[in-house]
């Protein structure tokens, strides 16, 4: 081979090698952008993904509640309240108390906050936002009431009638790992408590229940979604008192609450309905603890517990009236 012909192979060898350096080049510069669209393209599949798995539990989780009947349990513990009028006499000074402190929120609130929120809401209703403005002052007076009430004296006169519940339905056994009881068959009473009182109230879940008040001026939809929402949230303090008495571990309360995750979301969305009504709040707190420890009993009862038929004259081995009402919805 010729001087020429080896320089022209040489320059034909160099320029192959030139190119193909090129394209590394270039397929390195392209390789991050490349890369992180990728990246977006995974995590918009990923929140989809997690999207339609949100969808899909909610749904179960409602069609759960819809069938439990635990919605009826509230319910029946305004009839039950109404009906042994012993059950007041202990309420009276925690009420009065409260209803002095229900005036006094609520006066203070409507002063600082109604034409503020009620400014905002003209925004989004126009001059309806002074009367859509009310039911939301009221809505958060309210849970201000009860979270200050069960901080400084309602929670015992609360667990104190949860007890009292339980033992008209013969769960002396359960009572007693939680106070002592004096007496012995239909004159037996609540002793002196052997654990402390339940706040069953966070932080956390009073600022998502003001957070998401507002959804309720989302016609229909906003207060369905409010409701399901913090009912699922906050049903399964209602049993606070029950764990505590059953002695379970921070475990075993999580499995309680996952087996019947659509009762006590049906059972939450039914009080926090009552308790949208403006000035009924207190009163349905008391009533929904009662059905609270309706349930409870009918549970204790089926899993074939102990029942002192002794205790109370309607002490009863068969589930409570309510109960019978929940197991006549299931079976529809």
């Amino acid at each position: 081979m010729s001087t020429s012909e080896q320089a022209t192979t040489l320059r034909e060898r160099t320029t192959r090698l030139n190119d193909s350096e090129g394209e590394d080049v270039k397929g390195r510069v392209a390789s991050p952008s490349q890369a992180a669209k990728d990246k977006a393209v995974a995590a918009s599949k990923d929140t989809k993904d997690l999207a339609i798995q949100q969808v899909r539990l909610a749904a179960t989780i409602g069609s759960e509640a819809a069938t439990s009947g635990a919605y009826l349990y509230p319910i029946g513990g305004i009839y039950y309240l109404f009906r042994h009028a012993h059950l007041w006499k202990p309420l009276a000074n925690p009420m009065l108390l409260t209803a002095v402190l229900s005036l006094m929120i609520t006066s203070t609130m409507f002063f600082f906050t109604y034409l503020p929120q009620a400014a905002v809401l003209a925004l989004f209703n126009g001059p309806l936002a002074f009367v859509t403005a009310i039911p939301l002052v009221l809505g958060e007076s309210s849970t201000i009431v009860l979270f200050l009430a069960k901080a400084f004296w309602l929670a015992p006169v609360l667990d104190n009638l949860f007890d009292e519940v339980l033992l008209s339905q013969g769960m002396t056994s359960l009572v007693s790992r939680g106070r002592e009881i004096e007496g012995s068959g239909t004159g037996t009473r609540l002793g002196k408590a052997l654990m402390a009182p339940l706040h069953r109230f966070s932080k956390e879940g009073i600022i998502q229940y003001l957070l998401s008040f507002p959804l309720n001026f989302i016609p229909v939809v906003g207060t369905v979604f409010f409701l399901f929402y913090n009912g699922n949230k906050q049903g399964p303090n209602h049993h606070a008192r029950y764990f505590q008495l059953k002695q379970m571990s921070d475990a075993q309360k999580k499995e309680e609450i996952r087996k019947r995750r659509g009762s006590y979301t049906a059972f939450g969305t039914a009080v926090l309905a009552l308790n949208l009504i403006p000035g009924a709040s207190i009163f349905f707190t008391l009533s929904s603890t009662v059905g609270a420890a309706l349930w409870a009993a009918d549970m204790e009862k089926k899993a074939g517990a102990q029942v002192d038929v002794n205790a109370s004259p309607e002490a009863s081995r068969d589930v409570s009236d309510v109960g019978k009402q929940v197991d006549q919805k299931r079976e529809l």
